[in-house]
């Protein structure tokens, strides 16, 4: 089978087992929803009102957000480790995940609440891709580090000096998709018809990148611009992700190393596998954290659910150690 085809048959094979995902997180939950109280509820002809709010104003939004968030993240890692070379580089490499929480815990410091949270990490997240693009030409994998370091010490002296939301900035560290909502999705799913689209029409030049800069320049691809384009859509994709769903790991380097595996370096048929792998990754992910019970000390029942950056670290740790391993043979 060629390297088209294969695509064909895992994107195929992504978006049926995306949808087997969307009907599973609509069926599982704390509430025992019957499966035909669940269509009625989708399709609006419910007789119970309590189920139209658990079923679209809960389950479906946690899901879309999961399925999205695990696409931009993929592809994210994608044009990351193209742009840096690097196989291990991945979307926290830019440091927006610690931008995004500075950004939040910022907020929460200045004007404790939630409205402004969203918007709060975006921009955290899109200024620090805007720095290090500043700062980091020469490399910006070591700058993205550091970068990265820096703003999490920030963080942490912030919370030192005011500890209230410590919660909501832990949500953001660890990845959580828990309470998303029909708002969580509305913001997200712009994000997603603007970045994957652009990144694929990247594909041609991000090739032409692998070959190493000199003979990419000898083919008559302009450095500067080029790099400030992939940087910016990777920035956008991992902000608009992490925003959503909080800096959830692994996802962004575990997607594109499965998607090379099937089909090759081409990243004309990376960008759409690794976006789908992404989203099926990190849907599943969510689904395997929801149904874990933990005992808390000090309550008397369990809690179910953990978040879903636990499982994606627990998942994507042998990953990484692998790769490790095969590059430090090379």
């Amino acid at each position: 089978m060629t390297p088209s085809a294969r695509a064909v048959a895992v994107v195929a094979g992504g978006l049926l087992a995306g949808l087997a995902l969307v009907l599973a997180h609509l069926l599982t939950g704390r509430s025992d929803l019957p499966a035909g109280e669940v269509v009625r509820a989708l399709v609006g002809r419910s007789e119970h009102p309590a189920y139209e709010v658990i079923v679209l104003d809960y389950r479906l939004p946690r899901v879309l957000v999961g399925l999205g968030a695990g696409a931009l993240l993929a592809v994210s890692g994608v044009l990351v480790q193209a742009v840096v070379r690097n196989p291990l580089a991945e979307p926290a490499t830019t440091g927006v995940g610690a931008g995004a929480a500075l950004a939040v815990t910022g907020t929460l410091v200045l004007w404790p609440g939630h409205p402004l949270v969203y918007p709060a990490a975006l921009l955290g997240a899109l200024a620090t891709g805007a720095v290090l693009y500043v700062v980091g030409r020469r490399s910006f994998a070591v700058a993205g580090v550091l970068l990265g370091a820096v703003l999490a010490a920030v963080t942490s002296l912030l919370l030192v000096v005011d500890s209230a939301p410590i919660g909501v900035v832990l949500r953001w560290l660890v990845g959580s998709l828990n309470a998303r909502t029909p708002v969580d999705w509305a913001q997200l799913w712009p994000w997603l018809v603007v970045v994957l689209p652009v990144a694929w029409l990247l594909a041609s030049r991000l090739n032409v990148w692998a070959l190493g800069e000199p003979a990419a320049i000898g083919l008559g691809l302009r450095a500067g611009p080029f790099l400030a384009v992939v940087l910016l859509v990777a920035v956008a994709a991992a902000a608009a992700a992490i925003a959503a769903a909080g800096a959830v790991a692994f996802v962004g380097l575990v997607a594109p190393h499965v998607g090379r595996l099937l089909v090759g370096a081409d990243h004309r048929l990376l960008v759409p596998v690794s976006a789908v792998l992404g989203a099926v990754l990190l849907s599943l992910a969510d689904l395997a954290a929801f149904s874990v019970s933990v005992q808390l000390p000090g309550l008397a029942t369990d809690v179910s659910g953990v978040p879903v950056g636990a499982v994606t670290a627990l998942l994507g740790a042998p990953v990484l150690i692998s790769l490790v391993r095969r590059e430090s043979r090379r």
